[in-house]
């Protein structure tokens, strides 16, 4: 995975961006050092880039914004937002704004490491739920989605966006369908296990989730009391 894996580090010091760069390139990643939005976009027009890191305070324009217009301009990229910053705030904030992961600074090397390698799995479909579903397309009602493309089509043929972790957690419950599932299901099929107890992500995704898939006529997904959640409509695989 590392060999042909291309890290984008935006970070304005360069004292903290030539560590992460360094702890990267050990465990044999490419990297792309960025000193602010412009350098990361100059880097991401001359190349693919398989994950950013984004730090969040930056003269300028900061990570908040950065991500967002990311998310505006349909890449599907995904963010891991650092930040000195600890407030639950910031990072709710930034999942909002379709970060897929976020990390508190100062971090251990080691987690910045597994987190970078535990998203890089999942939006690359190496997770079992993930790459069971490759290339392969869902519908319900009246809903369809497109797992190659990653394009989910409401009944009217409306595209709606998906980020990385909406994207995981739909595969979920599309290949769980009518089954309860409580909320470390969720935590662990999608973020597998990295992911802390404490890590509301998770349930920032699910509320982003439900607002776009809101229907007229009943909510798809079903908060079970003591359980967990049901994804209700019938799913069909073609």
């Amino acid at each position: 995975m590392s060999q042909t894996t291309l890290i984008a580090v935006v970070e304005d010091d360069p004292e903290i961006r030539a560590l992460i760069t360094g702890l990267l390139k050990r465990e044999d990643f490419e990297v792309a050092a960025c000193g602010s939005g412009e350098d990361l976009d100059r880097t991401m027009a001359r190349q693919r880039v398989d994950l950013v890191i984004l730090d969040l305070m930056m003269p300028g324009e900061d990570g908040l914004s950065i991500c967002r217009r990311l998310r505006g301009g349909n890449f599907s990229t995904p963010v891991i937002m650092v930040t000195a910053k600890g407030d639950d705030v910031d990072r709710i904030i930034g999942i909002e704004l379709g970060a897929d992961d976020y990390l508190a600074k100062p971090f251990n090397p080691r987690e910045l490491v597994a987190r970078v390698k535990a998203v890089l799995r999942r939006t690359r479909d190496l997770h079992q739920v993930v790459r069971s579903a490759t290339a392969e397309t869902y519908r319900f009602d009246g809903w369809t989605l497109d797992t190659g493309a990653r394009r989910l089509v409401t009944v009217a043929g409306q595209p709606i966006e998906l980020t990385g972790g909406e994207f995981d957690l739909l595969m979920v419950f599309l290949t769980h369908p009518q089954r309860v599932l409580n909320r470390d299901q969720l935590l662990d099929w999608t973020r597998g296990r990295s992911a802390m107890p404490f890590d509301r992500s998770v349930d920032v995704q699910l509320s982003r989730l439900r607002r776009k898939l809101a229907d007229n006529t009943c909510d798809m997904i079903k908060t079970v009391r003591g359980g967990g959640y049901l994804f209700s409509p019938v799913v069909e695989r073609v």
